[in-house]
Order: C-alpha cells, then structure tokens, then sequence
C-alpha cells in the first residue's frame, strides 16, 4: 500500500489543539483595585484640603492590599499579573499618595527641602518595591527587608491625622514631618529586619482569648483611631531596629537574604 505523500494525494494537516486563552482571576483584583482607588482618593481629598479623609483612604488602601493576597492564596488564585498589579498599586497608595499629601499639608512651605522630603520617601519606596519584587524567593518570609510600604504609609499619614485632628496646621509641623518623612523613606530601604506576620495560619483553630483580645483591640482603636493607629505604627517602626541590634549583640545573623543568584553579591552589605 501507498500512503497519500506517494501517491500524490495530499496529506490532512494534523489538528492541532486550540490554546485556551489566560484569563484574569476577578476576586483578588478587586481588591487590589480598590487599594488603588484608596491611593487616588487620598490623593483628591490632599488637594480639596481634606487631610483627614486623605489619611483615612491610604489607611483602607492598607486594610485592603493585606487582603487580596490573602484572598489569592484561600481561592487558589495567584497570578503572575496580580503580582505586577499589586506592586502597581502599592506605588500609586504607598508611594506618591504619601508623598504629595504630605507636600500638600506641610511640606510646600520649606521650598526645596520639602521637595527632597516628598521625593526621597517616593523614590526609596519604588526602590523598596522593586527590591522585594527581585528577592521574593530568597528572603525569609518571616521578615521584611526593611521597613514595608503600607507601614511606612502609615507613618507619614498617621502623622497628617493625629495633627489635623487635634486641629494644628500642617505648616507649624512641617519639619517634624520633613524628619517623619525621610525616616519612612530611608528605613524601606535598608537590610533592617521588620516581622512580616506571615506565619500566622489563618486556618488553624486559635484559642478563645485570642478572640477576646482581638475584640479588645478593636474597641480600643475606636477610642481615638487616629492616636491609636499611629502609636501602632510608630512601635512597628522601630520593632525593626531593635530585632536588629538583638540579633548583633547575640551574635546572629542580621540579614533576612539567604542567597541570591540574579543579585550582585551582597554578603557583607547585610550586616
């Protein structure tokens, strides 16, 4: 017998398998959009001189980027581009909405040293965002390389609330928030170590005090949330520091970096 090539019959084309074409999972994006859209809120409410909703919307952009990964991983739906998004919102929330509502509110009045404020805290927190995209699988996921955005966020508007509430001008603080300011910034970028709480299982069953604490928690926070937020932060703040020098004066090794082969060797800048 003769198959169809010697017998001048032309041959079928084998049929391929249609690719099926990626989607976009929608239950952890909305999350992450409406932690963006808190940033862009922040943002308007600095230029109508609402100060205290600007400091509230980067406060509910916080609350809801500590969820959508958490959504992602209960759901089964992590995504390469719901990474690159978040890092997109990150910026946008934790990066310049901080940055220019700070401006807005006390920084304008120092001339160029606000500028430098402003700038230096949005620059190191794309630096600080960038270097945890690029390092994701090689730091210790029980600590942050250097202080984390949101917390640096809170820093700064923390500050910008607790004032405004208790009804001082930005412009009678505005060196005290050039120093908050340029903190914030420069400690994203360092090799301080900051615990992340991520091995903290959610599905595990927890004592009945945790409960009780967690709802004393709460109560406590609507004491005054704007004193009580800010307190929180300002000791997460410089939590890091001491977990530094704890581990210097033990003798331990102070570098969350395990190892690193897309990086330059940094063995001896960790320390």
């Amino acid at each position: 017998m003769h198959d169809g090539s010697e017998s001048g019959l032309p041959q079928a084309e084998p049929v391929l398998p249609r690719k099926r074409r990626k989607g976009i999972y929608i239950l952890p994006n909305l999350f992450t959009l409406a932690a963006l859209f808190g940033g862009f809120y922040a943002v308007v409410m600095a230029m109508n001189g609402r100060f205290d909703l600007a400091a509230a919307g980067v406060f509910a952009a916080m609350v809801l980027d500590s969820l959508d990964g958490r959504v992602a991983r209960l759901t089964n739906t992590q995504s390469a581009f719901g990474e690159q998004m978040d890092s997109l919102s990150d910026m946008v929330s934790f990066g310049a909405a901080p940055a220019l509502i700070a401006y807005e509110w006390a920084l304008r009045g120092l001339g160029r040293w606000g500028w430098i404020a402003g700038f230096v805290y949005c620059a190191c927190a794309a630096l600080r965002l960038a270097r945890f995209n690029v390092n994701t699988g090689v730091v210790d996921k029980r600590y942050f390389q250097g202080l984390p955005s949101p917390a640096a966020a809170a820093l700064v508007t923390g500050f910008i609330w607790i004032v405004n509430d208790l009804g001082v001008a930005g412009a009678e603080v505005a060196w005290p928030m050039f120093a908050i300011a340029l903190y914030a910034g420069l400690t994203m970028v360092t090799n301080v170590p900051f615990y992340s709480f991520k091995d903290i299982q959610m599905r595990r069953s927890v004592p009945f005090v945790v409960i009780v604490l967690i709802a004393l928690s709460i109560a406590v926070i609507n004491i005054h949330p704007p004193a009580v937020l800010f307190g929180v932060f300002v000791i997460y703040g410089f939590s890091g520091y001491a977990v530094y020098l704890w581990r210097r004066a033990k003798g331990q090794r102070t570098s969350v970096i395990s190892t690193s082969t897309d990086e330059p060797e940094e063995r001896g800048l960790h320390r």
